[in-house]
């Protein structure tokens, strides 16, 4: 359906944003337990602790989805107003993407400090300190899939809207660590494009909030599945 590639979308945009893509090394550095120049000298990456980084922020993002989905249940019978209220939720978010407005607190950022890496699994809850401490960047396009999912008519559909979400940033991080000479030169070259990219992600989310708000997002999925039938089998 046509929320879950939004979703989809939604993980890349944050994967690309400009307080994301230039810490991704960093990050990856940390969890190998490697400097950046002897990863730049490794023929193979350890992609475990990488792996395992994602599964934690993803857990996160999916008890979030889980939270968002449940919470709308409990007001059921207020759809209708839970519907508005994430709209134009929506739209606040994409107006603070695009830059149109700059509300302060969407930009506070929470940094969990922690000792250094030294095993596999500790890479994971080095993700999960990310997924509750994540960056401005991706406060915003996170918040506007969690307002999705809370209009979302079962738990199951918020958690799959989140795991879309988390697989769109997830697989582009593990792809980045396991390519990670091509992947400095490929974000150096992307540096001067991250403001467009952030802004037609922006843009999406408005367009998705006024849909929302209208309750066409569903015509907009059932006129895609129509004209795309492989669409069908995300639904």
């Amino acid at each position: 359906m046509i929320e879950i590639l939004i979703a989809l979308g939604a993980g890349l945009v944050s994967f690309l944003s400009p307080c994301v893509l230039p810490l991704i090394p960093g990050y990856i550095s940390y969890i190998s337990g490697s400097s950046l120049s002897e990863l730049l000298e490794k023929k193979n990456i350890n992609l475990f602790p990488i792996v395992l980084f994602t599964v934690g922020f993803s857990i996160v993002f999916i008890c979030f989805g889980a939270t968002a989905s449940f919470l709308g249940s409990i007001v059921l019978d207020k759809s209708y107003e839970l519907r508005i209220v994430a709209g134009i939720l929506i739209i606040i978010f994409s107006l603070q993407i695009i830059g149109i407005i700059n509300l302060k607190f969407l930009n506070y950022e929470k940094r969990i400090r922690t000792k250094k890496n030294t095993n596999g699994l500790s890479s994971m809850f080095v993700g999960m300190a990310f997924g509750f401490g994540w960056t401005p960047c991706i406060g915003p396009i996170l918040g506007s899939i969690l307002a999705i999912a809370s209009v979302e008519e079962s738990l199951n559909r918020g958690i799959i809207l989140l795991f879309f979400y988390s697989l769109g940033l997830a697989i582009p991080f593990i792809i980045s660590g396991y390519l990670i000479q091509k992947f400095m030169i490929f974000s150096k070259n992307l540096k001067s494009k991250m403001r467009i990219i952030s802004k037609a992600g922006g843009g999406v989310l408005l367009i998705t909030g006024l849909l929302i708000i209208t309750n066409q997002l569903q015509a907009l999925g059932f006129y895609l599945i129509k004209y795309i039938p492989a669409l069908q089998s995300l639904g």
